[in-house]
């Protein structure tokens, strides 16, 4: 009888992926084994060098999704674990997602609809989203993605990120502060982690300013949601698209209750292609590592 690999799940997978695991691997759910060689999760998989220490069989972690600001690849790389992730092919449904949810936040989609269901028929103005001036916090494929979309609005795109990209043709603004300042829109798109934690706080919603639309696709660790709340409740901002969370599942009352906020429960690559194509990297990378292949998509 064949004995399979030990694999511990992380975090909820789609059943077509956990059947494909399950002919591959011995599943476990709650908590790994020592005896654990792999671990597949999505973008918020936890993983630091305690967990290693606990798990001193584990080969491979597979993140399905592209974040991976909770595990620490400095330590995995040190104990000799593989880390991948399933890039590019989620990459156009989240930018999607981006331009949607600016959209509806400026044209009421959301509460108007909510307001029709009811039975009802007048409702506010909206606001045209032609000609403003969108900001993008994070230029990279995703960003550039989102810059793409939202250009033929016929606004100016500007961007911040590590660096200038002068092969783009896009404005490079230096920081985060200046960029809220010069922007009607501002749209996160750069990886969470302690670099950008809270980088949206009060101050930087106060220069975005009373016309202001925050659009968040990136990571909830990015927004001081607390002060995000604040700007919202006093009118500091016109309005936020909010596709992640500090603290997920749990979202605010506060925020629910916003007829001027769009909220979509982490759904950024949520397509049926997208995650087909999600989870045919994550088994790629698995079987190419335990038949001593290259990895397609590792960062470790």
């Amino acid at each position: 009888m064949t004995v399979l690999p030990e694999l511990f799940v992380a975090s909820s997978l789609a059943p077509s992926l956990i059947a494909a695991l399950e002919e591959r691997f011995t599943l476990h759910r709650h908590a790994p084994p020592p005896s654990t060689r792999a671990i597949v999760g999505g973008g918020m998989t936890r993983l630091d060098a305690a967990l290693l220490e606990r798990l001193p069989a584990l080969e491979i972690v597979a993140i399905h999704g592209v974040g991976h600001d909770r595990i620490d690849l400095a330590a995995a790389e040190a104990r000799g674990v593989r880390v991948t992730t399933t890039p590019d092919v989620l990459t156009e449904d989240v930018a999607d997602l981006a331009i949607a949810l600016w959209l509806a936040v400026e044209r009421r989609v959301a509460a108007n609809d909510a307001v029709v269901r009811g039975g009802g028929w007048g409702v506010p103005l909206g606001r045209r989203a032609s000609g403003r001036t969108i900001g993008i916090f994070g230029l990279g494929k995703i960003g550039q993605a989102i810059a793409r979309r939202a250009a033929p609005f016929g606004g100016e795109i500007l961007y911040t990120a590590r660096h200038a990209k002068p092969e783009l043709p896009w404005h490079f603004v230096p920081d985060i502060a200046a960029l809220a300042q010069a922007s009607d829109v501002l749209i996160l798109a750069a990886p969470g982690g302690a670099e950008t934690e809270r980088s949206v706080d009060a101050a930087v919603l106060e220069r975005l300013g009373r016309g202001g639309v925050l659009i968040n696709i990136a990571r909830g660790s990015l927004v001081d949601e607390a002060a995000l709340i604040a700007a919202l409740e006093q009118g500091v901002i016109a309005g936020a698209g909010l596709d992640v969370f500090a603290d997920e599942p749990r979202v605010p009352d506060a925020l629910k209750a916003m007829p001027h906020v769009v909220l979509a429960p982490h759904q950024g690559s949520a397509t049926i292609e997208a995650r087909a194509a999600m989870e045919a990297l994550v088994l790629a990378n698995l079987d190419a590592h335990f038949a001593g292949e290259v990895l397609p998509t590792a960062i470790v």
